[in-house]
């Protein structure tokens, strides 16, 4: 269901203050951008490397970005383009990407994709700048452990520019870089203010050509971005996560399906790239939890964005107790849309968690989104066991961390094993909430 056109308007400006505000002029957002990247790589040197797919399709959106760098003085210090990563970023191309760094030494570089191309290229700039030290990609998972290694050995990354194709996980704004193990089937992040792309370029127009199964893998990744930062928001930040997730999540629910129905539609376009680049907002002001914890140990069965939106919704009920507050302001979106029938105003706790739940489930139906986990094909119960164990590994503690209701390793069998056994059987009574 579209928005109407005052309200819609009065979302998109509410997010572009917000943008402005958490980016000011290095980030380059809105329709018709691109050439952007050209005067952003010349403040860095003459000299870029460029990562992009090589793909017939894509080379429309790569000529723009060349086009600019010539524009603008800027040559290239490799090849045209060096080819991407392949999608969760597997750590075998973060590699192949570092050494076309080591061999070409340019000025800066230029990551031309989604958050998979852009994760791998903030990796590799990290193994290329760190590596005569550390070679491999295993030590930097965790949080703040680039900061540590750049200040002991007195060195710097070099200057990165993301220019963002897809709404989808705001790489380019933020501090994370997600890799996948592709034997284990088990993706790790790395956590550090260091790799933010110190420049940024989305220009929404590119996004008309997003495939529906990637966009609303987009909307829903955008949507857990600004529901899991919300819910497990501290209180000092609370005001300002309030107007991120009713801004973020609002934009999303609200236009997804248009963008869906009618792919060329500008108006619904921009919203989904207002919606995801608050969403990138979103997780540099707190940081995300259960569902994206998950989604890390479901890689070999679905996409980041259909895990986080079957996930969500079961967690939801799990936290209900805890955030009462959030569920209101994020109950209040889904009924506004006619996904929810109940009254919210007479429900509380584990019922209100329920309810916003079943309106969360109701928006992945409307779209086609599965919203069991027996429902992505080639799940098994070692799925289960696999995001368990990752949830007591250390390097990811910070999602149990982020959790509005506190767990430890110690706890995980306890309380998220239910959660996820819900997810499996559909059955939100399975959960069991903490006393």
């Amino acid at each position: 269901m579209s928005c109407n056109c005052c309200s819609g308007c009065s979302l998109k400006g509410r997010a572009r203050t917000l943008l402005k505000g958490f980016k000011g002029d290095n980030y380059a957002f809105g329709l018709g951008v691109t050439d952007k990247v050209g005067e952003y790589a010349k403040g860095f040197g003459t000299r870029a490397l460029v990562v992009a797919s090589g793909a017939d399709w894509f080379r429309p959106v790569v000529d723009s970005v060349l086009a600019s760098l010539g524009r603008h003085g800027v040559e290239l210090a490799g090849p045209r383009v060096v080819p991407d990563a392949a999608p969760n970023a597997p750590r075998e191309d973060v590699y192949r990407i570092t050494t076309y760094i080591l061999n070409s030494k340019p000025d800066c570089l230029i990551a031309v994709g989604g958050g998979s191309t852009i994760d791998a290229v903030k990796a590799a700039n990290v193994l290329a700048s760190l590596g005569k030290w550390e070679p491999e990609i295993e030590p930097y998972f965790g949080t703040g452990l680039v900061t540590k290694a750049l200040e002991e050995h007195k060195a710097s990354l070099i200057p990165m520019i993301a220019v963002e194709t897809a709404a989808s996980s705001g790489a380019h704004l933020t501090k994370y870089s997600n890799i996948t193990d592709p034997v284990a089937g088990q993706k790790k992040l790395i956590v550090d203010n260091a790799i933010v792309p110190p420049k940024a370029v989305f220009d929404y127009e590119v996004t008309k050509t997003m495939p529906a199964g990637m966009t609303i893998d987009g909307a829903f990744d955008g949507i857990g971005h600004c529901l899991e930062v919300f819910y497990g928001i501290p209180a000092d930040n609370y005001e300002l996560a309030k107007e991120i997730a009713e801004v973020g999540i609002e934009l999303a629910v609200s236009n997804v399906e248009q963008a869906v129905a009618n792919p060329a539609d500008g108006e619904a376009r921009e919203a989904l790239g207002l919606a995801t680049d608050i969403g990138g907002y979103a997780i540099m002001v707190g940081g995300t939890n259960g569902a994206h914890l998950t989604s890390f140990s479901l890689v070999d069965v679905t996409s980041h964005g259909r895990a986080v939106a079957v996930m969500n919704p079961y967690y939801t009920v799990f936290f209900a107790p805890a955030i009462e507050p959030h569920l209101r302001v994020v109950g209040a979106i889904y009924k506004r849309h006619g996904f929810i029938d109940a009254d919210l105003d007479g429900l509380h706790g584990r019922e209100l968690g329920i309810a916003v739940a079943e309106g969360m489930l109701a928006l992945s139906r409307r779209v086609g989104f599965p919203t069991t986990l027996a429902e992505l094909p080639g799940f098994t119960d070692a799925h289960i066991d696999r995001a368990l164990a990752a949830a007591k590994n250390p390097q990811l503690e910070m999602k149990l961390k982020n959790m509005p209701v506190a767990l430890n390793a110690s706890l995980v069998d306890t309380y998220m094993k239910p959660i996820l056994l819900a997810a499996a059987k559909g059955d939100l009574n399975l959960i069991v909430n903490m006393p």
